[in-house]
Formats: structure tokens, C-alpha cells, sequence
């Protein structure tokens, strides 16, 4: 039986994010758009996204003078990430 796979995480930019966070625990703006090479906005709205569903958590704040957005993974997004790989498994 195929288990469903979740839409959220169904997106190549979200599944990327997501993917590099289980590694990281935590990594900045900048860096996740080099990895991804996706647009600033792009990223923006899918980071929103996946704060919004509690899959990670943003921290705004400043390095020096210069601005810094920080993103890591939460709990549930880490469960979502493991229940996803399982999900992709059923198809196998």
C-alpha cells in the first residue's frame, strides 16, 4: 500500500531546505540559496512556507551592520522529513 507523500515537502526547493537542515541543524539565508540556487524570493516565500507549518524556525537578526536570517529545523520537521522518506519507500 503507497503511503501519501506530503505536499509540503513534495516541492524541490522545500524538500531541499528541509534536506539540508537535517544535516545542518541550522544554516543562514545566504547559504541555503548558494546550495539551492534558487532566487531570493523564491526561497523566501517557500521558507515561509515551511515556517509557517512549523517545519522550521526563522531568526532574524544582524552580524555586524549586515542583516542575518537564520533557518533551522523544528521537531515536527524533522518528523515530516522521516515520515516522507518513509512514504517514498512504500513505492518500492
Amino acid at each position: 500500500m503507497f503511503k501519501d507523500l506530503d505536499p509540503l515537502l513534495n516541492s524541490q526547493l522545500r524538500l531541499a531546505v528541509v534536506s539540508l537542515l537535517i544535516s545542518l541543524e541550522e544554516a543562514d539565508f545566504v547559504y541555503l540559496r548558494e546550495k539551492t540556487g534558487s532566487t531570493a524570493g523564491n526561497l523566501s516565500i517557500q521558507l515561509e512556507k515551511l515556517s509557517s507549518s512549523g517545519y522550521i524556525e526563522i531568526e532574524k537578526g544582524y552580524l555586524g551592520k549586515r542583516p542575518r536570517t537564520t533557518c533551522r529545523i523544528t521537531e515536527k520537521g524533522r518528523q515530516a522529513f522521516e515520515d516522507y522518506i518513509d512514504a517514498l519507500k512504500s513505492y518500492f
